[in-house]
């Protein structure tokens, strides 16, 4: 079984895309399950989200404590949240920055193989959000099919275009543009 913990700030849309890759996997054949988990409901908490893939049915039903992968669309929460908590030795952390890999790693004191993207530059190019806020969910969408090898960039611009409530078109290009951005050391 495959773990996803996506971490980010009400408004950023962590939820959608956990639920985004959720789709993309179903329509490759996983069995999928995707929830989110919420502290004080409102606009900028921190966020959490969860979603499992896996061929085998998914029986599990709690929260992820011990991630293959964690997604971060928002490094502010790196002062306030154990983003890292129960990752595994193989984990791989993706992050929103415009930092390098190498940079990242050493922010985060891991040794875990970190991936970077710039979801917020991606966004506001797509003009998805403001540029105060830019909604960074479906790049690090794109981005995650791109460094886990388990969705395809067709499937994933497919769900986004299912999922995403408005701008379809500039959605599913900042996917394929986090597709072909993706950073790693």
């Amino acid at each position: 079984m495959i773990e996803i913990r996506f971490h980010g700030r009400g408004g950023q849309g962590a939820v959608i895309a956990s639920e985004m890759v959720a789709v993309a996997a179903a329509s490759e054949g996983y069995d999928v399950s995707a929830f989110p988990y919420f502290g004080v409901e409102r606009r900028g908490a921190p966020v959490t989200a969860f979603t499992r893939l896996d061929r085998r049915p998914i029986r599990t039903k709690c929260q992820i404590y011990e991630p293959d992968y964690v997604v971060i669309l928002d490094t502010a929460l790196l002062e306030t949240v154990d983003v890292l908590a129960g990752l595994k030795e193989s984990g791989v952390v993706l992050v929103n920055t415009d930092k390098t890999p190498a940079d990242m790693k050493a922010i985060l004191k891991t040794d875990r193989r970190v991936i970077t993207v710039d979801a917020t530059a991606i966004a506001i190019r797509n003009r998805l959000g403001s540029s105060a806020s830019p909604i960074v969910n479906t790049a690090i969408v794109g981005a995650f099919a791109r460094i886990s090898g388990l969705l395809s960039l067709e499937s994933t611009k497919k769900s986004v275009m299912d999922l995403a409530p408005v701008k379809k078109e500039n959605n599913a290009q900042a996917a394929e543009d986090a597709y072909n951005e993706t950073k790693e050391e």
